[in-house]
């Protein structure tokens, strides 16, 4: 996803596989599954993966992730994070890499308070990617979208022929600023208009010899 994301190739252990980045995804349906998820944005039994039919993305969906400060809040509730450990289970042939990220969700903030969106991703045994940080002001109450694009050449893969879990790191952070938080609540949560935070990561796809 993300800007310098190039500095996680790690060149010496990584063999970049042949053929041209974002071609035609595999004809067989990937599958993912959850090896684990800590965090406090993401309690046990609130998130889930979906894969799109195309395979050319996958959807986090989360169901308990929200950072508040103010009326109602407690001082741990400033800041919500969740790790996910996901295994991605490609047909043989194929690798992936993650060219763009969507994160959406819900904000209220009160005039002088502010929050913070951060996300990076990284494959097991390897380097993470430099965060990427989306800043918010208020007031405000309204949804919001960020979205993380990788520039083609600096798309890190999965490395051919090697099974690594995708570690994802998301993070959400409310600062009180100047607000009044004795009398004002500020918020930000990840959230579609279902109720159900959805973040889709897009694949980039290469052939492997």
């Amino acid at each position: 996803m993300l800007n310098a994301v190039a500095a996680a190739l790690l060149a010496s252990s990584i063999i970049i596989p042949p053929g041209a980045p974002n071609e035609t995804p595999p004809p067989d349906h990937i599958t993912i599954d959850i090896v684990t998820i800590n965090g406090s944005g993401c309690p046990a039994g609130t998130a889930a993966v979906a894969v799109s039919e195309d395979n050319k993305a996958f959807t986090v969906t989360y169901s308990d992730y929200l950072a508040q400060v103010g009326v109602g809040a407690k001082p741990t509730d400033l800041r919500k994070n969740c790790q996910l450990n996901l295994r991605v289970n490609v047909p043989q042939g194929f690798t992936y890499g993650i060219a763009s990220a969507d994160y959406r969700g819900f904000a209220h903030l009160e005039r002088g308070a502010y929050a913070i969106e951060k996300a990076n991703y990284y494959f097991q045994g390897m380097s993470q990617t430099e965060s990427i940080s989306h800043r918010y002001n208020g007031p405000v109450s309204d949804d919001w979208q960020a979205t993380d694009t990788t520039e083609v050449a600096a798309i890190v893969y999965s490395p051919c022929g090697e099974k690594r879990n995708f570690n994802i790191n998301t993070e959400l952070r409310v600062y009180a600023g100047t607000s009044n938080t004795a009398t004002t609540t500020s918020f930000m949560t990840m959230d579609s208009t279902d109720g159900n935070l959805e973040t889709t990561y897009h694949f980039a796809w290469k052939t492997c010899p």
